[in-house]
């Protein structure tokens, strides 16, 4: 969960960014009331879908508004004041639908308050803005999260290292992640990502289905962990049941060269542009530029993807406190698609690598 005295920081960030508002904000996106207040709702609850609403006030302390049917994960927010509705005890009849239900509160609380982040007024478009560029520089709290995170999945990555074999299906491989994340979480969690035999171009990745590994099938085992709200996110590629063939381990080889030239670029200041073209001049050296098709990295956080994103003609800087991610891959006819990935804490020195796992082929 998020830290009190964080969450006031980033409130007060917020407020400052907007010029310090006289009045009251009224917000209602979720990823704004995750990072300002700690709020999130256990999607492994009837209230998955359903949210909060949060107004901050100048002095930047809040008020948090929710339904009583949400789950327990919403009482861990950071709010100064909690209203809680109950729009359904299970007896009585609700006198409105679940979505209106906080209205009424909030208008008795805040007379003449409206939603303030909604997407369709200018206000809210210049919220959505100022909080997606503050989210960029991640607090003790939020790395805290995607350390967590990353070290739930590093424990699946290692049984999948050791256990993969023909005959298993994509499905058995996500089945047991799945299984050794819950444990290692302590609790439900989503893990979502690809889980996919990779022949080549036409399947760079996808949602794990019944198909049968083969013997000397590249499988790409990318995939995160979510918690409350954040999330880790990397990579390793596997050949099935059998030593890699030469074109495959050439694969691997010039995929960790393209990692460690774009960690060399990895500092405070860098273009992202200037890091993907260093991950792709390793490729283009190679002749294998064409069979580079996607970004080099990305921003990660309460989002998959966020700022910045590492690719041609991007004009964002990287800063202290942004978490990315390296991914570079390569996808070969008759040979097979292959992709790596590690999660980086920029810092005012360099970088902090987050994740840990092996990358190998087996």
């Amino acid at each position: 969960m998020l830290d009190r005295t964080l969450c006031l920081k980033r409130r007060q960030f917020f407020l400052a960014s907007m010029d310090n508002p006289k009045s009251p904000l009224v917000l209602a996106d979720p990823a704004h009331l995750t990072w300002l207040s700690g709020f999130y709702v256990d999607p492994f609850s009837l209230g998955s879908g359903f949210g909060g609403i949060l107004v901050i006030n100048p002095d930047a302390s809040c008020v948090i508004f929710y339904d009583t049917r949400l789950p327990d994960s919403v009482s861990l927010c950071v709010a100064d004041d909690i209203v809680a509705v109950n729009w359904y005890d299970g007896i009585t009849h609700p006198k409105t639908t679940r979505a209106l239900s906080l209205l009424p509160e909030v208008e008795k609380r805040f007379p003449g308050a409206f939603i303030h982040d909604r997407i369709d007024t200018s206000q809210g478009v210049e919220i959505h803005k100022a909080i997606s560029k503050l989210r960029r520089k991640k607090y003790p709290d939020e790395i805290a999260l995607i350390k967590r995170s990353a070290q739930i999945a590093e424990k699946a990555h290692a049984w999948v290292l050791n256990n993969i074999a023909p005959g298993m299906t994509e499905l058995d491989v996500y089945s047991e992640v799945q299984k050794i994340c819950t444990a290692q979480g302590g609790q439900p969690l989503i893990v979502y990502g690809d889980f996919a035999v990779s022949p080549g171009p036409d399947r760079k990745g996808g949602p794990p289905t019944q198909l049968k590994l083969k013997e000397s099938d590249m499988f790409i085992l990318d995939f995160s962990v979510v918690l409350f709200g954040y999330r880790s996110d990397f990579t390793n590629t596997l050949v099935v049941g059998k030593k890699p063939s030469s074109s495959q381990q050439q694969l691997m080889d010039l995929a960790k060269l393209a990692m460690n030239a774009g960690e060399n670029n990895l500092l405070e200041g860098v273009n992202a542009c200037h890091v993907y073209q260093s991950v792709m001049d390793v490729f283009l050296k190679a002749g294998f530029g064409e069979h580079f098709p996607h970004h080099a990295g990305h921003g990660l956080g309460l989002s998959h993807p966020e700022a910045p994103f590492i690719v041609p003609g991007s004009d964002e800087i990287l800063v202290a406190g942004d978490v990315i991610t390296l991914e570079p891959g390569l996808y070969v006819p008759n040979v097979g698609g292959l992709r790596i990935e590690r999660n980086y804490l920029i810092t005012e020195s360099g970088f902090e690598c987050l994740t840990h796992h092996d990358i190998s082929l087996i």
